[in-house]
């Protein structure tokens, strides 16, 4: 994925449009919000099989909002010159530390090898 590309296409579009004014972080954030609830409501009442094989109309609009979160995280990173990739990296890294793993005695694995 090139997360650049996307960010200049994304920037332009918004540009093209003079959206700017309306895309301070708050109301971005605000936005991703109602895109997530959107998110959400494709699988609300389904049963986790259900869930697991939605038709292809569902599976369509699924992307879309899953599109839409993506474009309003991104102008979020954008707008606080948040690096996404080092973003995930770091929290990965964070989270690792959090949740260790352990191996049937106990011990401490990380990253796949006893510590």
């Amino acid at each position: 994925m090139d997360l650049e590309n996307i960010q200049s296409v994304i920037k332009n579009f918004s540009n093209e449009r003079d959206w700017d004014q309306f895309h301070n972080p708050k109301n971005l954030a605000m936005a991703l919000s109602v895109e997530t609830a959107e998110l959400v409501e494709i699988f609300q009442w389904l049963t986790h099989e259900q869930a697991d094989n939605l038709p292809a109309e569902k599976q369509t609009h699924l992307k879309e909002e899953v599109a839409d979160v993506a474009v309003y995280l991104l102008r979020i990173c954008m707008a606080y010159d948040i690096n996404l990739e080092e973003a995930i990296l770091e929290k990965m890294e964070k989270n690792a530390k959090k949740y260790p793993l352990f191996d049937e005695k106990g011990e401490k694995i990380s990253y796949g090898k006893k510590k």
